[in-house]
């Protein structure tokens, strides 16, 4: 069978219990014997991802396993014991569970029934495969082999944080529900520069584990509030300010906030809307390189109402300064 175990089941070396548990239940689904009949492949296939979940599933093993590789066994680690025995006989079924009939089809519907004879007797099929994920922990099976306790469930939540603190870093808290009924408060620092959608994990914050194992985790999605008026692309932030017609046509200094304060900056004369000005080491800071640069989109806002005086005076600037058409270039 495969050595690596982790290759088998298609899962990272850091997968926690509960991903290393989903990976298996999917492949099983794929490969069972009872779901391929008389496909050897399928078989070998499955006996194999059921190897690699009976070490990466018992911590002890995983632990003993990541460090000596596939010559844990002669470390004391025992190995996966038993493996798939598909077609030992009545009441061997598959991996040794528990005899009790178990309706497996909620799982895969009902056109993924038991095969003729392949669980008749109250052992093996889907029945004995899936028992496995509700047996208690340190309980036995029918050939005598204690499981190990597994570490504690990991948690998945989701917290909205504003837009600022994505940028900049921060604190955050988050309310955790326990399975005791109980409601915990964990405080939680946002790295700064972190994206929408990114998931930060929080160590042995999840679900205690059973018989003194390790606790779970707690799987944390981050979710980005949006902000009026600026903007995040890539490392850069953008934001459009307004400016008077005197402060576009004559040059000006104005104030422009920043995550990191507010700084002062240089309109140049006959400035025009568009035209974008940037503020180098403004942007979205990161614990890894340098930080973005905040770009300034100038927006120049016209007086709501002209006299004819100013109309005249806005006239005879454009005569005496013919300027191109500046839709020269538009193209459909």
């Amino acid at each position: 069978m495969a050595e690596d175990y982790y290759k088998t089941l298609g899962v990272r070396r850091d997968a926690s219990q509960t991903e290393i548990q989903e990976a298996y239940r999917d492949l099983a689904r794929k490969y069972h014997p009872d779901v391929n009949p008389d496909n050897k492949e399928a078989k070998q296939k499955f006996q194999e991802v059921q190897a690699a979940f009976d070490v990466l599933s018992d911590q002890k093993k995983r632990d003993l396993y990541d460090r000596y590789g596939s010559s844990f066994e002669s470390m004391g680690a025992g190995g996966p014991q038993g493996g798939a025995t598909w077609g030992a006989g009545p009441g061997a079924g598959f991996g040794g569970f528990g005899d009790e009939s178990v309706d497996f089809t909620q799982f895969f519907g009902e056109r993924f029934g038991a095969q003729p004879g392949a669980a008749a007797a109250g052992g093996g099929g889907f029945a004995d495969f899936f028992r496995q994920f509700h047996q208690a922990p340190g309980a036995q099976t029918h050939r005598g082999r204690t499981r190990q306790p597994r570490r504690g469930r990991d948690i998945r939540h989701e917290i909205t944080v504003p837009f600022a603190t994505s940028v900049t870093g921060g604190k955050a808290q988050i309310s955790v529900r326990r399975a005791t009924g109980k409601t915990e408060t964990i405080t939680v620092t946002i790295p700064a520069g972190i994206e929408d959608g990114k998931r930060i994990r929080l160590r042995g914050q999840g679900e205690p584990g059973a018989q003194g194992t390790s606790a779970g985790d707690i799987l944390l999605k981050i979710r980005v509030a949006r902000h009026p008026q600026f903007q995040r692309r890539g490392k850069h932030l953008h934001l459009k300010v307004p400016v008077t017609l005197a402060e576009a046509a004559l040059g000006a200094k104005i104030d422009v906030p920043t995550p990191k304060g507010t700084v002062s900056l240089q309109v140049p004369a006959a400035t025009s809307s568009g035209t974008k000005l940037r503020i180098k080491g403004h942007g979205v800071e990161s614990e890894q390189g340098t930080p973005g640069d905040l770009i300034v989109e100038i927006q120049v806002v016209l007086p709501k109402q002209l006299d004819e005086e100013s109309r005249r005076l806005i006239r005879e600037i454009d005569q005496r300064e013919p300027q191109p058409n500046p839709r020269t270039d538009l193209r459909w």
